[in-house]
């Protein structure tokens, strides 16, 4: 069960704009750690340039938490970010995981998210997709018959 200060991050990132982008940034301490499979930052600053920046480079981003969970100083969620790809409009969504830890003021210190690049952004682009299908398929164990 997610507690208040969890509870709060979750709204502020579904709710998240480029305009409502200082709501969030609110909830993070000024020296947070910030970490994705592109980003190692720190700093609240730090941390709004790579949400201006999804902004920028995506269409209609969106984020939707499936499953919150505090205990003590951490909260673990679970999330889709939902958004149209450039150009072609087409729907995307990445799937990932998100460990937070809180400080004793009751702000976000460290942010880390876990999410398969490979799978969930690499293999959908096309030509890059095409050679991650075949190198996955190449690499699978052999399931028996």
């Amino acid at each position: 069960m997610p507690d208040a200060r969890t509870t709060r991050l979750v709204d502020a990132y579904e709710r998240l704009t480029p305009e409502r982008l200082p709501e969030l940034l609110a909830l993070y301490d000024d020296t947070a750690a910030f970490k994705d499979p592109f980003n190692d930052v720190r700093g609240r600053a730090a941390i709004g340039r790579i949400f201006r920046q999804m902004f920028e480079e995506l269409r209609e981003p969106r984020f939707a938490v499936q499953v919150a969970a505090s205990e003590g100083e951490h909260a673990f969620l679970t999330w889709e970010l939902h958004f149209k790809r450039q150009g072609s409009g087409q729907a995307m969504a990445i799937r990932g995981a998100s460990h937070i830890h809180y400080s004793p003021a009751g702000l976000v210190r460290m942010h880390r998210d876990y999410w398969d690049a490979a799978e969930e952004l690499y293999a959908k682009l096309p030509l890059l997709g095409l050679l991650m299908r075949a190198l996955k398929r190449r690499l699978a164990t052999p399931q028996p018959r």
